[in-house]
């Protein structure tokens, strides 16, 4: 019954009685057959319904049927869906990933579809005006006119209809008061018009004016629009203009003219933290007029069924998001832009595991069009690739009128920070100067909470998660313990749960909200606020930050990587960060190069306008080569030793990895499953397989993890290599196996 996964030749229609293969959007292993009903016309794309068991699903046509089941088995595709079907390049995309990735294509479908009411012609829209009052027909019961009702009544009285919510958010009242006066009669349903669609950004806007070497960058970059497939690295210092320069190029996408069968151009720009994109908006706004759509996990349902229908519809030009706004159905997607190409999070760490930057330069070939990858510290991956040719490169060595900050290295060695305190004397005293002169300063720690070490001062019992291998870290503002990893969280015990012993309980190392306390007593007049995913947990408290920095209503920033990268405070000079060491811990084989990136990204928030900046980097290795790197602003002489110690070891980017993470909550059972892929392990000449052994956080969310590491040579194609491995060997359902291609966390 399992058909083919790969896409078929385009058949321009399969009619009534033909067989059809048909992709669910579940972790199957590939597409179902189906008969096209009668008085049915399909092609590949469509969306459809389908029984599946005692269910009816919506999936996609995939092309011809196999064949593997009996005609008379057949079970007739149900209806097909008034949607525009899913482009043939999303259909070959989809594919792609889950061969690449040893997902199940389901799965990956499923990625491309995640809101189902998009897929279905929207309901009209009703609202309410004014009916029946109060005495004016014998037909409606007489009606107490409370002041909620009064003020409903008074809001409509201007005959403009409106729907409930917004006539209970207007007069101020809940949305039972305004059901109720329906019930009565007082209000009546009429039809409202489809709103307004939203302005397209109009690309024949002037930008702001550009300096000799950003008008040649843009060039580069607008000359591969239109011209098929590249990939260009556009590597600039922080505030060298980087975002200015690819806009230009975003205009020369949208300027292309449509042609009779396709919509007009589509651009997509991918950023690793979209819910802290208020500044980039705005920017993007003043340029072209206009906001784009945008697309991450804090939009609302209606807002993604409008974005998802407007991509698949052609109506949206463009589009900024998360990672996985790269599965979106563009229909004449013309430009990809990846900004902070560097950033871990744009790596998918649970179901389909894939990296959002590598996946959009897959998209980029399979579609035919150019991606601009854009950094101010890309990664080795990248570096390499522009070094081998596969990539070009189009660099803006400096800031934009502006000069680099200096950095400075405080050696807590010989500047020891006070006892209970977490900022050496040299940091205070800067801080003090810098809030004298009028100007603002960010502290930098990479750490939320109060502590991330709960410990007995009598007994040293831990207070660790039950479900996970971690520490409870210690958020004084909410009272509570949690879980950073499965968000367990408990209230803080007033004594020790090993011991009994009451108070106590010892806060070990320094969060954010320790470090804002330490602050608040050294500095009590300045204004401080805090900026971490606990504080900023979405656009609009972004939004709402940034305009407080900007009109200097914040005198002191403390964050962690949340507020490092990407803004412009033009007040903003001094950046201290508190714990330079605290990325190189662990045996990570990309933590030096992560510890680099992170701090030339908070490094590069000083001294952004007309006022110097000054970086201050409190570390106890000075000595350290990032340590030594960051201070020279030497990024090459680091990225070559960086490439040197990889090459040696045969590590990514000159050599493969896979991690095959099995977990389960019964750990024998787990076990078991382990000792049957270790005797079934590949050997090959290139090929080594480490494990298995306990993950670093061997128990997660209640699961046992054990991990199998591949390391294989450049040219091996670990992915089939790994689900070849995989299917001889039958899995029990209570373990699962989790494959991750190219991994870049080791957790």
């Amino acid at each position: 019954m399992k058909n083919h996964t790969f896409v078929a030749e385009p058949q321009l229609s399969y009619r009534s009685g033909d067989r059809v293969a048909v992709l669910l959007p579940l972790p199957l292993a590939g597409a179902y057959d189906y008969r096209v009903a009668d008085g049915m016309e399909l092609a590949a794309g469509d969306f459809v319904e389908v029984p599946l068991a005692a269910r009816t699903l919506t999936g996609v046509v995939w092309g011809p049927g196999s064949g593997a089941i009996a005609e008379a088995k057949l079970r007739p595709v149900r209806t097909r869906l008034a949607a525009p079907p899913l482009p043939e390049v999303s259909r070959r995309f989809v594919d792609w990933v889950a061969a690449y990735t040893v997902s199940a294509p389901g799965a990956v479908l499923r990625m491309t579809m995640p809101v189902p009411d998009a897929l279905r012609p929207s309901a009209p829209v009703v609202g309410y005006v004014l009916g029946h009052v109060r005495g004016e027909s014998p037909s409606v019961p007489a009606l107490k006119v409370t002041p909620a009702r009064a003020r409903v009544l008074a809001l409509l009285e201007d005959g403009v209809p409106r729907p409930v919510a917004e006539i209970a958010r207007a007069a101020a009242v809940s949305a039972a008061v305004v059901r109720g006066l329906i019930v009565a009669g007082s209000l009546v349903k009429c039809a409202l018009p489809a709103p307004e669609p939203p302005p397209a950004p109009d690309w024949r806007r002037p930008g702001l004016a550009l300096s000799a070497g950003q008008r040649a960058a843009a060039a580069r970059l607008q000359s591969a629009v239109g011209a098929g497939f590249s990939v260009t690295l556009l590597d600039g210092a922080p505030g060298s203009g980087k975002t200015e320069v690819y806009f230009e190029a975003i205009a020369r996408a949208l300027a292309q003219p449509a042609s009779d069968s396709v919509t007009d151009a589509q651009v997509l720009v991918l950023l690793p933290e979209i819910a802290l994109g208020a500044q980039w908006l705005m920017r993007f706004a003043a340029r072209f007029g206009a906001m784009p759509l945008v697309w991450h996990s804090e939009i609302g349902a209606a807002e993604r069924k409008r974005t998802y229908r407007a991509v698949s519809e052609g109506r949206a030009r463009v589009v900024v998001g998360a990672r996985s706004a790269l599965f979106l159905p563009f229909s004449n997607l013309a430009l990809i832009v990846v900004d902070e190409e560097h950033e871990a999070s744009f790596k998918q760490e649970d179901g389909v595991t894939y990296h959002g930057r590598d996946m959009a330069v897959v998209r980029a070939r399979l579609g035919e069009i150019p991606v601009v990858l854009v950094s101010a510290t890309p990664s080795l991956e990248t570096v390499e690739n522009v070094r081998s040719g596969r990539y070009g490169a189009v660099a803006l060595p400096s800031r934009h009128a502006i000069a680099p900050p200096a950095i400075e290295l405080i050696d807590l060695r010989r500047d020891p920070p006070p006892k209970d305190g977490f900022l050496a004397p040299t940091v205070r005293h800067r801080i003090a100067t810098t809030l004298q002169a009028g100007s603002q300063a960010l502290l930098f720690l990479n750490r939320r909470g109060y502590a991330p070490l709960t410990l007995c001062s009598a007994c040293g019992h831990r207070l660790c998660c039950p479900h996970c291998t971690a520490w409870l870290v210690q958020h004084r503002l909410s009272g509570r313990l949690q879980c950073h990893h499965c968000g367990y969280a408990q209230a803080i015990p007033p004594a020790c749960p090993a011991c009994g012993r009451a108070g106590s309980l010892v806060a070990c190392g320094p969060g954010v909200e320790r470090l804002a306390d330490e602050v608040a007593a050294l500095f009590p007049a300045a204004r401080t606020v805090l900026a971490t995913s606990d504080t900023l947990t979405g656009p609009g408290a972004a939004a709402a930050l940034v305009t407080a920095i900007e009109a200097h209503a914040v005198d002191i920033i403390i964050g962690t990587q949340i507020i490092a990268k990407g803004y412009h405070f033009p007040l903003l000079t001094l950046v201290g960060v508190v714990d330079g060491d605290l990325g190189l811990a662990g045996g990570d084989l990309r933590a030096a190069e992560r510890t680099f990136q992170l701090l030339s990204q908070v490094a590069g928030r000083a001294g952004r306008a007309e006022r110097s900046g000054q970086v201050l980097l409190q570390t106890h290795m000075p000595e350290h080569p990032v340590m030594r790197a960051l201070q020279a602003s030497d990024r090459e002489r680091f990225l070559a030793a960086e490439a040197t110690a990889r090459r040696e070891t045969g590590m990514p980017p000159f050599g493969r990895l896979a991690a095959v993470i099995v977990s389960g909550a019964d750990e024998a059972a787990v076990e078991a499953a382990c000792r049957c892929l270790a005797q079934s392990a590949p050997s090959a000449a290139d090929v080594r397989v480490l494990g298995p052994a306990p993950a670093p956080l061997a128990l997660l969310r209640g699961r046992h993890r054990r991990r199998f590491l591949v390391h294989a040579g450049v040219k091996v194609s670990v992915s089939r290599l790994v689900r070849e491995w995989l299917a001889a060997i039958p899995i029990p359902a209570s373990v699962r196996v989790q494959v991750d291609i190219d991994p870049i966390s080791f957790l």
